[in-house]
């Protein structure tokens, strides 16, 4: 987590744009948090990652899709 002041996020909005791709920026004001910078595609990117390992190979071909799942049966 990055938290950031308000001032700071507007002497270094491109900086902290660019961290919010990855994580969420927290951003306060008088030491209380006001507002969250965050990528609104994290959260796909978050189950593609979840998915890793667990999902089949996306250059598999429908034979060998099928093949797999009929042998977890």
């Amino acid at each position: 987590m990055v938290q950031v002041t308000a001032t700071e996020l507007k002497n270094n909005l491109g900086k902290y744009l660019k961290k919010s791709e990855f994580e969420d920026v927290y951003v306060t004001k008088n030491g209380v948090i006001v507002s969250v910078l965050s990528n609104p595609n994290q959260s796909r990117l978050q189950l593609l990652n979840d998915l890793k390992g667990i999902a089949p190979d996306i250059n598999m071909t429908d034979d060998e899709l099928r093949n797999e799942r009929i042998s977890e049966i």
